[in-house]
């Protein structure tokens, strides 16, 4: 059996931009070498210029670069040959992600990129070891969460999604935003309950309409969404406690409500007594959307949102702001029932970053990332896509029958991209159905804009395919 190949001998050029911060030097090399080979800059195989070298480039000392170095075959970054130098490894995050998609470009997935939140990492790690009530995290929280948790999500939802005024001590620390709906929906809905909804909604909504037992209604939508006539009619001919809607950048079509549209959505739940469940997640991409409903309901209002969809996927940290009175009680017993309190070190690290403000950094870099991207999408697919109502969405909407949705994502696989399925938010079939194209889990732009050419090409196809039927 002939020997395992050496790593190549081809010697990169490699002079990494290093963060500012407070973070040791030599952890923040290793972030920026970690950074540059997800971003593809740094090719697996690709041999590192020698630490004295390195070194002295960058003006540090020979033992800072070696302790880098070290960490990183530590952590299976680089691996080291005597006398050869340290190479690249094969397998970067993003080629993991890929191969959980089996190897397609993932327009499925409505992630934020998360390139910003890796960069501060480190750094935010040295300052959580400062933290005078960090060992407080390895004890139980209260079940609705920390009060310095608590606090900084009211903090984050006044100043990121519009929720002027909003009530830390209403606001409950969850396990990612779908485990606020969760929460939401048993305290409004029981087995066998129906709940009403948009035509077309948030898959997490019908997975958990699935597993809990309740039924979903699909109501009629316009440009704005959820049409407070539809509510109105379907709200007068049946028993139901509850609607959830998304006002603001609805998944999946993209749409904003007005706010002449919301008064009216409140309006119809007063008269037929419903309480909301306001799924407001995407509020952070579109700052000039009108107040939530939380702040025009307050009674009636379940208000969800969490960091995952602007921050970084992975923090699994959700807000759930709680109208007065009795649900707070069965939120709380429900929390207590199932998980006794939140997770806290996810928080923790959200807490922090919203307290300083990298909260707010991070965003601005997803914002204009997002920017770019739609800007992208919206020149390869033209008019195929609806219009963007902010012009940082992180997902587009393609309007199209079901038949023909269906042809698009077929097409789109069999080129190499990877599509949310055309029937996971549908629950009224025949009202609003199409494609939804998310932008932020393509690794870089280059990778995006190969995505969105093929899809432009499948679009023509089923174009023209419709043409042809008679």
């Amino acid at each position: 059996m002939p020997p395992p190949a050496l790593p190549s001998l081809t010697l990169v050029d490699w002079t990494p931009s290093l963060t500012p911060g407070d973070a040791p030097i030599y952890e923040r090399l290793l972030e920026a070498l970690r950074a540059d080979i997800e971003a593809g800059a740094l090719a697996a195989g690709a041999r590192l210029p020698p630490q004295r070298d390195l070194a002295h480039r960058l003006g540090l000392g020979l033992g800072t670069v070696t302790r880098a170095y070290v960490e990183a075959e530590k952590a299976g970054l680089v691996e080291a040959h005597v006398g050869r130098g340290s190479f690249v490894r094969g397998g970067t995050r993003a080629q993991a992600r890929a191969n959980d998609h089996g190897g397609l470009i993932n327009l499925s997935q409505n992630i934020a990129p998360d390139a910003p939140a890796r960069a501060r990492l480190a750094d935010t790690l040295t300052r959580l070891r400062r933290r005078g009530d960090l060992l407080d995290h390895l004890d139980y929280a209260p079940s609705a969460g920390l009060e310095v948790q608590r606090r900084a999500g009211a903090a984050w939802l006044e100043r990121s999604g519009g929720l002027a005024g909003a009530d830390w001590t209403r606001l409950v620390c969850t396990a990612g935003a779908q485990q606020a709906l969760a929460l939401a929906f048993g305290a409004v809905a029981r087995w066998g309950d129906t709940v009403l909804c948009e035509a077309s909604t948030f898959y997490g909504v019908k997975a958990l309409a699935e597993h809990m037992g309740y039924g979903l209604k699909g109501l009629a939508m316009d440009a704005q969404g959820l049409r407070p006539d539809a509510l109105d009619e379907a709200a007068a001919t049946g028993a139901f406690k509850a609607v959830t809607i998304q006002p603001t950048l609805q998944n999946p079509t993209g749409r904003i409500m007005s706010a002449g549209r919301r008064a009216q959505i409140v309006a119809a739940a007063r008269k037929h007594d419903l309480m909301i469940i306001e799924d407001d997640i995407y509020a952070v991409y579109a700052p000039d959307a009108p107040p939530p409903f939380a702040a025009l309901a307050p009674e009636r209002t379940f208000h969800v949102s969490g960091v995952s969809k602007s921050l970084a996927p992975g923090l699994r940290t959700g807000f759930l702001i709680v109208p007065p009175g009795d649900p707070m009680d069965r939120v709380l017993r429900t929390v207590r029932a199932l998980s006794y309190a939140p997770p806290n070190f996810g928080g923790l690290i959200a807490t922090q970053w919203i307290e300083d403000g990298t909260a707010d950094a991070i965003v601005a870099e997803v914002q204009a990332e997002m920017t770019a991207r739609l800007a992208m999408a919206r020149e390869i697919l033209g008019d195929a896509i609806e219009t963007p109502m902010s012009a940082s969405a992180p997902h587009v909407w393609l309007p199209m029958s079901e038949l023909d949705a269906e042809r698009l994502a077929g097409r789109a696989l069999r080129g190499g991209v990877e599509l949310t399925p055309p029937s996971a938010p549908v629950v009224a079939p025949g009202l609003t159905t199409g494609v939804r194209l998310c932008l932020g889990a393509a690794r870089d732009r280059e990778e995006l804009e190969r995505a969105l050419r093929i899809v432009a090409a499948a679009v023509a196809d089923v174009d023209e395919r419709s043409r042809a039927v008679i």
